[in-house]
């Protein structure tokens, strides 16, 4: 007897012809991440000294797998209705504890070694299991003549300036969550949403289990890591596991408004309950629309109240601005400058995960977490440009002056990326420099790293 073998993709595809389904799209990639770092522990007393580059203790890696599918249900006059699906899968591929010593996601668990002390031998010889989540599971319901409105419920990815899913790192956070979307009022988007539960570590919680440990910055690095592992890209739970958002959920409203063609103006308001208040407000102007020079500028405010959490706390209240100019196909630069108050407990960061990551202009390309802090004030150049056709190059920039911690960053990223059909390849160089003037947290003063990144991504 003849033994057939069909994947996943192929099995949903000859159900959707079976069943008349619609419009099915199957989309996914694969990726392989590595990252190195000389970086040295930045507090004072500890052993382990500085690492090296492209030395298997002070190196990451990690492999990715994720497929998508999405399609329409039923649609006729008045309704469409749409489902979608996705699914990742992590793996070290076994290159810990032999190529490299560490991973990029924090979706993974890791059984303890006995291994070498913090910065050194940084795995200790753990055992790192791989990791699979649905990522992804929802249905849609748009209706096509009465309202041009849209429900979404279920687990989803969710785009909003506090509350987001991120994809910089191998994994990407989601939300199980109920989302409506309407545009009955010309050039104008009207969103509510209850988001229940997310698998992202979040700012408001301690989800970050398994191997995930808080080391995306290297100046929060701390004495009391756990030998078992260190994540340098954790965004995700361990094995993905979703939890209840803050304490009880939270509500988002949002408004977007593109009347006058080019300017894009956008209020959010927030309400994670129990926990905290926040709005952002945010105008973008892009001139190219009226035919003239690249010129680009927007200005961005936010205000986060957690005084929930932390009773007489206050709120912190963030501004942002950016001026840029582009020549198609040649060039696009931008300065941009942040300032965040003394006030408060928690900046304009991305609520859904406790990476630090930002919607700010000025937000670092690396080292996320400085410049909404608070009372920090950050600047940003940023250049892009394509080189004679061969790669797309990068220039990130970014200054951060923290007033109340006294731990000043300077960073600067150098990126080079290629496109070689499906294939996406970039390698990445980040130099940092903390510069830490409080003595009182025991830091070094100053504390120095070279990061030299490469990703690889297969799209299909």
């Amino acid at each position: 007897m003849k033994i057939v073998k069909m994947s996943l993709a192929a099995a949903v595809l000859v159900g959707a012809s079976a069943f008349a389904i619609d419009n099915v799209k199957v989309s996914g990639n694969a990726q392989l991440f590595y990252s190195t770092q000389d970086a040295k522990v930045g507090y004072v007393g500890l052993t382990g000294g500085s690492a090296s580059l492209f030395d298997k203790d002070s190196s990451a890696a990690d492999a990715g797998l994720n497929l998508n599918i999405s399609a329409d249900l039923a649609k006729n006059s008045l309704v469409t209705v749409s489902a979608g699906a996705g699914y990742t899968v992590l793996s070290t591929l076994g290159l810990e504890n032999n190529f490299v010593g560490n991973v990029w996601g924090g979706a993974h668990t890791a059984t303890a070694g006995t291994g070498a002390s913090y910065g050194s031998g940084l795995l200790g010889g753990a055992k790192v299991e791989n990791a699979e989540w649905m990522n992804e599971a929802w249905v849609a319901l748009s209706l096509n003549e009465v309202s041009k409105s849209t429900v979404k419920v279920g687990r989803m990815e969710l785009d909003t300036p506090l509350a987001f899913t991120e994809k910089w790192s191998i994994e990407k956070n989601t939300f199980e969550a109920a989302v409506l979307i309407n545009q009955d009022i010309p050039d104008t988007t009207l969103v509510g949403a209850y988001v229940g539960n997310g698998n992202g570590t979040e700012t408001f919680g301690d989800n970050y289990n398994g191997i995930t440990v808080r080391t995306h910055n290297a100046a929060f690095q701390q004495s009391n890591v756990q030998q078992k592992g260190l994540a340098v890209g954790p965004v995700v739970n361990a094995n993905g596991n979703f939890t209840t958002y803050g304490s009880n959920g939270a509500y988002a409203y949002g408004i977007i408004n593109n009347s006058w063609k080019p300017l894009t103006a956008q209020a959010w308001y927030y309400d994670v309950s129990k926990t905290a208040q926040a709005f952002w407000l945010q105008a973008d102007l892009d001139t190219t629309t009226l035919g003239l020079a690249g010129v680009t500028a927007g200005i961005q405010y936010a205000n986060v109240d957690a005084s929930d959490t932390v009773s007489g706390s206050g709120a912190s209240k963030t501004t942002a601005g950016k001026l840029g100019y582009a020549v198609k196909d040649m060039f696009a630069a931008s300065v941009a400058y942040s300032a965040v108050s003394d006030q408060g407990i928690v900046g304009a960061a991305n609520t859904a995960t406790s990476t630090g990551a930002s919607k700010l202009y000025t937000e670092a390309w690396w080292n996320y977490g400085q410049v909404t802090a608070i009372g920090a004030s950050a600047w940003n150049v940023t250049l892009t440009s394509p080189v004679n056709g061969l790669f797309d190059a990068g220039l990130y920039i970014t200054s951060v002056d923290q007033k109340r911690d006294g731990r000043d960053m300077t960073e600067v990223a150098v990126t080079a990326g290629k496109k070689f059909g499906p294939l996406d390849a970039t390698l990445a160089y980040i130099s940092t420099s903390f510069n830490n003037k409080n003595t009182g947290l025991l830091l070094d003063s100053k504390l120095d790293s070279n990061t030299v990144q490469a990703y690889l991504t297969l799209n299909f």
